[in-house]
């Protein structure tokens, strides 16, 4: 099987250089200045062993990778608010032999949230969903890091809506020759629901920095059990923190590396990058969404949605508004829905 990683960026960028480093065929799919660095100079990747340099086949579309192959794997790997754009571009790429990419391939949907993979059944026959626990960072073009260990990360697979298949095995039984651990799951979106409500601090943290004590781990908990309540209310299904814990244990610890500080998340990240854009619509949007088709307030989960686009909008710096003040509006945001 060869990979063609649409988005090779902090997630998609590990994944591919993972698998390339494995003996793993891969194509990275990138933009911009990021394209230009990985075309002019290979995909450099910050591990805990060192810095790896991957030369590998770089495209920035379908174009310019010619007819895919019958055996190639799409991962898409972009944030969720670049999928559609993503979706439409590869969709109707040809395959050799007739057919087009949607028709014939396999789509590994590799992001934070429930709604690419969505996105993404609307135009692909076979789509799977993938809950990713991947600790990553885009550095600069061409670089990226994963400071995990013993093992990079875990990624759990499964068709999307449900269900399991041998493309999923033969994918998983490659990531775990990768540094990766990849159960094959029929519940994948047990998994990633349960992602989800972690990632709903990702938008806190952008806004006011890392979130691990005192006022910001406390309002990070009611914008949690926020989100739980609306999944119960959905009759949501998620893996508990228990169960995630026991699978996870301490394969996935993180250590420093040099020349790759992790100074924060996903969103966090994009606003550092002042990239325009976050995928807080697509993680605390999901709740709110969800809040209002069952009748359930969602405040806190609305003001930070609001807060990390109004930021990502006007590209201010990441974690420059004060706990105290964010406090102070999430208050106030509460007792408006009373």
């Amino acid at each position: 099987m060869r990979y063609v990683i649409i988005g090779a960026g902090a997630v998609g960028g590990v994944i591919g250089g993972r698998l390339a480093g494995s003996g793993h065929e891969v194509v990275l799919v990138a933009r911009g200045a990021h394209f230009e660095a990985l075309r002019d100079h290979g995909l450099r990747l910050r591990v805990p062993e060192g810095e790896l340099t991957h030369l590998l086949p770089v495209v920035d579309g379908p174009a310019a990778l010619g007819e895919l192959r019958p055996d190639d794997v799409l991962v898409l790997a972009v944030k969720t608010q670049d999928s559609v754009a993503a979706l439409q571009t590869w969709g109707p790429a040809p395959v050799a032999g007739g057919g087009t990419a949607a028709e014939l391939l396999p789509l590994f949907c590799a992001q934070n949230g429930v709604e690419g993979q969505r996105l993404a059944l609307r135009l692909f026959r076979r789509v799977h969903g993938v809950c990713v626990w991947l600790p990553s960072t885009y550095v600069e073009p061409g670089v990226v890091s994963a400071a995990g260990s013993p093992l990079t990360g875990i990624l759990h697979l499964g068709r999307h809506p449900h269900g399991t298949d041998e493309t999923a095995r033969l994918v998983a039984a490659d990531l775990e020759k990768s540094h990766f651990e990849a159960p094959v799951v029929a519940d994948v979106a047990r998994w990633q629901y349960a992602k989800l409500l972690s990632n709903l601090g990702n938008a806190l943290e952008a806004v006011t920095g890392p979130v691990s004590d005192g006022d910001a781990l406390a309002l990070f908990r009611r914008v949690r059990a926020e989100g739980a309540a609306v999944l119960d209310a959905a009759g949501i299904a998620y893996a508990s923190t228990e169960e995630q814990q026991a699978v996870r244990g301490d394969k996935v610890t993180l250590v420093p590396l040099d020349g790759a500080p992790r100074g924060g998340g996903s969103s966090w990240q994009s606003l550092t990058r002042g990239t325009g854009t976050i995928e807080a619509d697509y993680l605390n949007g999901e709740i709110a969404l969800l809040g209002r088709l069952h009748g359930v307030p969602t405040p806190l989960n609305e003001l930070l949605q609001h807060l990390a686009d109004t930021f990502a909008r006007e590209r201010r710096a990441a974690g420059s508004m004060p706990v105290a003040e964010l406090m102070r509006l999430a208050d106030a945001a509460v007792v408006n829905t009373r």
